[in-house]
């Protein structure tokens, strides 16, 4: 008689658990412009007191000269520069890649992540700063809760279009 609920413990605990997961959807518009120079974007986690937490990708020219004129160009991603990038490395294993064309770019993080992963849960922001030689430069924010469901968009006046995020468990 007792062993239909130990089969049901069994059959529930034999599931798969779903890890926590934050899904990017990042619009970079095409711009009518007579010099058009793919945008350096970067895409962090920030807690409530503005401090970096996780770096979730970072795009730059990666071809350049023997003189790294590539990352030369880093600093004008100015928050990204002042919170966590002045400290890295590049490139960034899992991190950085190269510049994206205009366009709808899916990003997908989940805590298998290195710097995701160790983020106790909690409310977080979401930060994607575009900059773009002879261009201009954007930031923009999305609150969201980690390790829980939640949503958020933000839409950009001029570097960046819509940025939405879902943020599962």
């Amino acid at each position: 008689m007792r062993i239909v609920p130990v089969l049901v413990l069994c059959a529930l605990a034999a599931l798969p658990v779903k890890a926590a997961e934050v899904r990017v959807e990042l619009q970079l518009p095409q711009l009518n412009v007579a010099e058009y120079h793919r945008p350096y974007v970067a895409v962090w986690v920030e807690d409530a007191e503005q401090n970096a937490k996780a770096n979730l990708a970072v795009w730059y020219q990666q071809r350049g000269n023997s003189e790294g004129a590539g990352t030369k160009w880093l600093p004008d991603l100015r928050q990204w520069w002042r919170r966590s990038g002045r400290s890295l490395s590049m490139p960034v294993d899992g991190v950085s890649g190269p510049t994206r064309p205009a366009g709808t770019h899916s990003l997908v993080f989940n805590e298998q992540h290195p710097e995701l992963g160790k983020l106790p849960a909690g409310d977080y922001v979401l930060v994607v700063e575009a900059a773009r030689e002879v261009g201009g430069r954007e930031l923009l924010r999305i609150p969201f809760k980690w390790r829980n469901a939640s949503t958020g968009n933000a839409q950009g006046k001029s570097e960046l279009g819509r940025v939405s995020l879902t943020s599962t468990r």
